[in-house]
């Protein structure tokens, strides 16, 4: 891995395990086996390597979630799609996704709340746009997108956390399971 890469993993690891603002550069440096001169050389300050962790990380699984995210006439298909991006972003990045539902949590004047506030606003946009699209074929969701999206985002996560605490696989099964969950209540 690449010193930068390198930088990057042991920063997400440390900010997950107890928080942006509990971190201090000379952690990070230690952790990574590097100086100072070399964080401030790839990144300028500790924002800055944490905008690039945000960037580099997540900016990839953004484009993912459009493309899952396309409603195309089939809401179902879309929700399923949907929920197997998220499920692979948190597979692959587990410590990432951690960190990442931490945020939402946080107090908003934050800084790193501030810094993470983009990327959640991108993916709730994704999925409100994807909900006002499924309306034009369901109109009883005419004018809650927001709260659809909001919904399945908290569904989404709920079986995320359950799989990153060890009770569950992240998976087809589950996605579906989830989905079903989601569009039919706890009736289903």
């Amino acid at each position: 891995m690449d010193t930068r890469g390198a930088i990057i993993d042991h920063a997400a690891r440390l900010f997950a395990e107890r928080g942006y603002d509990a971190i201090g550069v000379q952690e990070i440096c230690e952790a990574a086996g590097i100086t100072k001169p070399t964080l401030y050389h790839h990144f300028g300050n500790k924002r800055g390597l944490f905008e690039a962790l945000i960037q580099e990380r997540c900016q990839p699984f953004l484009e993912t979630l459009r493309r899952a995210a396309d409603h195309a006439g089939d809401l179902p298909r879309s929700l399923q799609q949907v929920t197997l991006a998220y499920f692979e972003f948190a597979r692959r990045e587990p410590t990432l996704y951690r960190l990442l539902l931490m945020f939402w949590f946080m107090r908003p004047s934050d800084e790193a709340f501030q810094r993470v506030a983009e990327f959640n606003e991108k993916q709730h946009q994704l999925l409100v746009e994807m909900f006002r699209e499924a309306e034009k074929g369901h109109g009883n969701m005419k004018g809650r997108q927001r709260a659809h999206a909001a919904t399945l985002l908290g569904t989404i996560n709920t079986y995320i956390v359950m799989s990153l605490n060890g009770h569950a696989e992240l998976n087809e099964h589950l996605a579906h399971q989830a989905m079903h969950q989601f569009s039919h209540g706890i009736y289903s």
